[in-house]
């Protein structure tokens, strides 16, 4: 029986405001370039996996100013590619810069409260399972979701990054569960899906754009709203 549910933090329950695609489309407009909003979504889509990888590989929080402008071109040449619009890296570096002086927070998805208020009244834990190197308890505070939490663990907490276990270890350890009696949900296959179910734990992937990565044998969900019933149908194998 399932007995908790962990969820990723940035495009699960969270996503920035004002919009991503809105600041890309505003930085594009400035340096002559023209972009369609669902277009810079999918280019977000792609270019997210090779974000995850390399933060996987080496966190990027701990690399220097040159190297992460360095990524962050390539990262961005990548969006504008997948959107169709090849650009230098020097553009693409111009276009991130401009795009990254724009004040933003995080925002929960309109789906985010219900879904975990309705997990938390069914009897099970809550948390999240991050690479935000961040404050987790003051950040879930600041969006309104800590009411809703019974754990939050992050990489700089455990020095590791998913997909590699000991973060999703570090998780079980929190709620005292096994690894089959814990479902994770995130939107990315490898950090979330692949990651959980390394360590045996259920793992759900969650594409709202439709843009994201291919699921293979995953239960994938559109929306956290389809998650109770989905959980429901783990609950009866």
């Amino acid at each position: 029986m399932i007995k908790a549910v962990s969820f990723d933090f940035y495009n699960t329950l969270v996503r920035f405001w004002p919009p991503l695609e809105e600041i890309q489309q505003a930085a594009c407009h400035e340096l002559g370039l023209t972009v369609e909003e669902d277009a810079i979504t999918h280019g977000y889509a792609v270019a997210d996996v090779l974000f995850n990888r390399e933060n996987e590989e080496r966190p990027l929080s701990k690399r220097s100013e040159e190297d992460r402008l360095e990524f962050f071109g390539r990262y961005e040449q990548l969006i504008l590619k997948t959107a169709g619009i090849p650009v230098t890296i020097d553009l693409a570096q111009r276009v991130w810069k401009m795009a990254m002086t724009v004040p933003k927070d995080f925002v929960p998805f309109n789906d985010t409260v219900p879904a975990l208020k309705q997990l938390r009244e069914s009897g099970y834990k809550v948390g999240i399972i991050t690479n935000l190197r961040r404050n987790l308890d003051e950040l879930c505070e600041q969006v309104g979701l800590a009411p809703y939490l019974d754990f939050a663990v992050g990489s700089e907490e455990v020095g590791m990054e998913k997909p590699h276990p000991p973060i999703f270890m570090a998780a079980l350890e929190r709620v005292n569960a096994a690894p089959g009696e814990v479902v994770h949900v995130g939107d990315q296959l490898r950090s979330d899906v692949i990651g959980a179910q390394g360590v045996g734990m259920h793992g759900v992937l969650l594409n709202r754009s439709g843009y994201g990565p291919a699921s293979g044998d995953c239960p994938t969900i559109s929306s956290l709203s389809e998650l109770g019933k989905l959980i429901e149908s783990l609950n009866q194998t």
